[in-house]
């Protein structure tokens, strides 16, 4: 891909991988290795249900000291709030959060409030924070949101259906422990929608304003991973090389984005999440090819170039030509995987695509779009055409 002359940039990948089946049960060892003997596990009801949580704090051992396990879709600050309350009750050296992106964000916010007091509505916003907070071990259950490799949280406020953006390199997790078989049991439908967070993420920081080589390089293998393997993690659950590529894939996603940031997709997913409490994962992928067809025009030879990455022959293709030839890979592409493609099948009310409209231009993921929006009527006329 081609890139200014005067480029400039900043890539961080803080977090440590450990890869692997069965990974999960070396937990105390990467808890030893923070400095930390107290762990504290977060995670949900769902989690919990199904024995993973019970496999973690089987692996802490002597290390757990309690557990926090009423996290939920969309957390909010009343959640982060109580849960750091029993973190700091129990002593808790470091957090272990289990589960997928809302649980990984409800640790991060809750790992400030353990450190640092308050409480989470204090530290809404980007780079709040002056020093590293309780360190963190990340174990996703989904592959798609890379929550385990990021520097922000989404934490919604519930009296304003509206998520807010906690963003600062102080909450990275210190680890994510990838454990292809904690994602087995994931039904094929969250697999699909979450498997296409992480496409979107991918996407997004690829052809983003503040673009680099690096996080480029990550977002296109990431783009490769998901395009092979997903499929085959719905069409076979339990197919671990798969399951793990996928996982893979999510997490350098999250890297990818972590780094060059996310745009209009991901604005207007957020809008519908806190509004109409659709999955992120399910927004991201209605929204994902209307928004690639707003931005074709500014994205150079970003989208040709995802395109050629996941097989489209682009010979002869202008830049705007391949954008759109990637928009219609991306509609077949989840209708293969049995996702909505409409806001209304997914309850949507055309109503009130105006308020959400509006909503989704204040949301922080506008600005790095690579194609500027001034006026909410523009998200307003997509969002439309998503209908």
């Amino acid at each position: 891909m081609a890139y200014d002359e005067d480029l400039s940039f900043i890539y961080r990948n803080p977090t440590k991988i450990v890869f692997g089946n069965n990974a999960v049960g070396e937990a105390s060892m990467e808890v030893d290795e923070l400095g930390c003997s107290k762990a504290f596990v977060v995670t949900d009801p769902g989690v919990v249900e199904v024995g993973l949580a019970e496999r973690v704090v089987k692996a802490l051992g002597s290390r757990y000291v309690g557990i926090y396990d009423g996290c939920c879709q969309d957390s909010g600050h009343h959640i982060v709030d109580e849960a750091a309350g029993l973190a700091k009750e129990a002593g808790a050296d470091c957090l272990v959060s289990v589960g997928g992106g809302s649980v990984i964000d409800t640790a991060k916010a809750m790992a400030i409030v353990v450190k640092s007091g308050g409480s989470i509505c204090d530290y809404t916003g980007f780079q709040m924070l002056n020093e590293p907070q309780t360190p963190q071990v990340a174990i996703p259950t989904t592959a798609g949101t890379g929550a385990e490799a990021t520097n922000v949280a989404v934490i919604k406020d519930w009296k304003r259906n509206q998520k807010q953006l906690l963003g600062s390199n102080f909450i990275t997790p210190n680890t994510a422990i990838l454990d292809p078989a904690l994602t087995v049991g994931l039904p094929p439908g969250l697999t699909a929608t979450t498997g296409m967070d992480a496409m979107t993420h991918a996407v997004e920081a690829i052809v983003d304003i503040p673009r680099t080589p690096i996080a480029d390089a990550m977002g296109l293998h990431a783009i490769r991973l998901i395009n092979q393997y997903l499929p085959t993690c719905i069409e076979n659950g339990s197919d671990l090389l798969a399951r793990g590529q996928q996982l893979i894939a999510a997490t350098m996603a999250g890297i990818s984005f972590a780094n060059s940031q996310v745009g209009m997709v991901h604005a207007i997913a957020h809008t519908l999440g806190g509004l109409f409490e659709i999955p992120h994962g399910l927004g991201n992928s209605i929204m994902l090819p209307h928004v690639i067809l707003f931005n074709r025009e500014e994205a150079g030879d970003g989208y040709k170039t995802i395109a050629q990455a996941i097989g489209i022959d682009t010979k002869g293709m202008s830049d705007i030509e391949a954008g759109e030839a990637l928009a219609d890979a991306m509609w077949e592409f989840t209708k293969k995987l049995g996702i909505p493609q409409k806001l209304s099948e997914v309850g949507v009310p055309e109503d009130r695509l105006e308020e959400a409209a509006e909503m989704a231009i204040s949301d922080g993921g506008i600005v790095y779009n690579i194609r500027t929006v001034f006026e909410s009527s523009e998200i307003l006329e997509i969002m439309k055409k998503a209908m």
